[in-house]
């Protein structure tokens, strides 16, 4: 087996487990698989660029799942939506030009402690409770910028802080997988921009990643259809749990990564 064929069996593998716990979850796919990229020597900027590019294709999967499954608020969707396209252009604009990690422990940290708040509300009764637009729309822009600038970090700062905040876990897990369409596409086009006006000056290097990106799109697509109605289904306390112990997991294992 040649090095492409190894490469796209490898992605599509990580593709296919990293959009079942992100449509579900509504976290991981971004973090995931730019740990698995990050693993195997491709630079920070041509891995964002290159997992955003695979997350057209699977958010749009995983958007149109959610919607036709009914898990999508409509009023966060918006909201989510504008303001997280507002964070991928910032993050994507500063990515060709800082080295990306100073951020990483503080973000890490937040995370961790959500993950633990969200666990403790998935043991309590359930309580409804919708974010104002005033908290939404840092959380969708700052959700945003981290995930152009890191490669990931959508799901898990906008999940985490939105079920953390007290609103329902199908709906939040939903509406974040289907205004991820929009944040990619709108990173993507600031990627492409950077490289037309001539920015970005290893704009070419996601061209050598070409295996990895068909991968994950070709493992991603099919779980990203199952995980809308997975959502649907599953249970509020073992849902929120998951999300939960996910989180704490992720951040833990990042913040350790960072000191270490």
């Amino acid at each position: 087996m040649n090095s492409w064929a190894s490469d796209f069996l490898l992605f599509a593998t990580v593709g296919f487990f990293a959009q079942i716990v992100d449509g579900a979850l509504g976290m991981g796919y971004g973090i995931i698989a730019s740990t698995v990229l990050l693993a195997t020597g491709v630079a920070p900027a041509h891995t964002s660029a290159s997992v955003n590019g695979s997350k057209i294709f699977t958010s749009a999967a995983s958007g149109l799942s959610h919607i036709y499954n009914g898990n999508v608020d409509r009023r966060l969707l918006v909201i989510l939506s504008i303001a997280g396209a507002i964070g991928g252009v910032l993050g994507a604009m500063l990515l060709i030009s800082v080295p990306p990690g100073a951020t990483r422990p503080y973000m890490f940290a937040y995370l961790f402690l959500m993950g633990l708040i969200i666990i403790w509300r998935g043991t309590m009764p359930a309580v409804k409770k919708t974010p104002s637009g005033a908290f939404v729309a840092p959380v969708g822009t700052v959700g945003g910028f981290l995930d152009a600038f890191d490669g990931g970090g959508w799901g898990l700062v906008v999940t985490s802080s939105l079920i953390g905040a007290g609103a329902a876990p199908r709906f939040v897990v939903g509406t974040v997988n289907a205004a991820q369409f929009v944040v990619t596409c709108t990173i993507i086009s600031a990627f492409a921009a950077t490289a037309v006006l001539g920015m970005w000056h290893e704009a070419n290097g996601p061209a050598n990643h070409l295996a990895a990106v068909a991968g994950l799109v070709i493992g991603g697509i099919p779980s990203a259809l199952f995980a809308g109605w997975l959502l649907q289904v599953a249970p509020r306390t073992p849902l929120m749990i998951a999300a939960g112990v996910t989180i704490c997991a992720i951040s833990a294992w990042q913040i350790w990564k960072t000191f270490a």
